[in-house]
């Protein structure tokens, strides 16, 4: 028993560790059925994420999926400044009820006035509660289910396409955006000039504008504009070469 409480507290340990060097992560709130697909999705990339859950029938499910943790009330500023809140880029509003999510939202803004947060929705009366608490983006899962349904029999071979695009089982096909900085080489380079069909073999689908406006499938003259995100498809490693160049660290 002493070794297993032990080997408990050490683990904790490290775990804060891990999360104390953590900035520009993710915070999901509620490892439930929503939560835990969505850790799972975002973990493909090279996100960082910390989970907050109060349930204690979920924490052998965490350590399993080897997600960084903290057992507690994602309301609570304590738990929310032990998550690194004021370093973190975002936050996911996945609890069990909207009233919580509501609660949660307004803490977590307090914290991080500057923090981009995804919040779900359980009922569609919530949304506006939401978005007034501080969401920046709600989202209610049945819509989203529904709607996909919707999408599987009016467009079946698009949705096709989406699902090879999305889920990375082909690296062949892949769906990337792309911010640009204003010091990449490409900054204010017109289409026709970048050389990114030549070199990168890659189709720029759409470019969402500073403004917030979508330049769908932009012609050879449109520019890439700093402030701008480009949306590209094609393999895995070009999308990786092209974000080094419009995005470099």
């Amino acid at each position: 028993m002493v070794e297993g409480r032990i080997r408990e507290l050490l683990g904790r340990k490290k775990l804060d560790r891990k999360i104390n060097r953590l900035k520009e992560h993710y915070i999901v709130c509620g490892y439930g059925r929503i939560g835990r697909v969505l850790c799972n999705k975002l973990r493909k990339k090279p996100i960082d994420l910390v989970v907050i859950d109060s349930s204690e029938d979920l924490i052998n499910v965490m350590e399993e999926d080897g997600v960084l943790y903290i057992p507690g009330n994602a309301s609570d500023e304590t738990i929310l400044k032990q998550s690194g809140i004021e370093k973190a880029k975002g936050l996911v509003a996945a609890l069990a009820t909207d009233t919580d999510n509501v609660f949660l939202i307004l803490t977590a803004k307090q914290l991080n006035p500057d923090l981009f947060i995804v919040a779900r929705a359980t009922h569609e009366s919530a949304k506006s509660k939401l978005f007034a608490a501080g969401a920046d983006l709600v989202e209610s899962p049945y819509d989203l289910g529904a709607a996909r349904m919707a999408q599987r029999i009016i467009n079946p071979t698009v949705t096709d396409f989406l699902d090879l695009a999305f889920t990375h089982k082909r690296k062949d096909i892949q769906m990337e955006e792309i911010p640009v900085k204003p010091e990449s080489k490409l900054a204010d380079v017109a289409l026709m000039d970048s050389g990114i069909r030549q070199e990168f073999n890659l189709i720029i689908i759409a470019i969402k504008q500073a403004n917030g406006g979508m330049l769908f499938n932009p012609s050879f003259e449109s520019r890439i504009t700093p402030g701008e995100t480009v949306i590209a498809v094609g393999e895995v490693d070009s999308l990786e070469r092209l974000a080094k160049v419009l995005n470099p660290s």
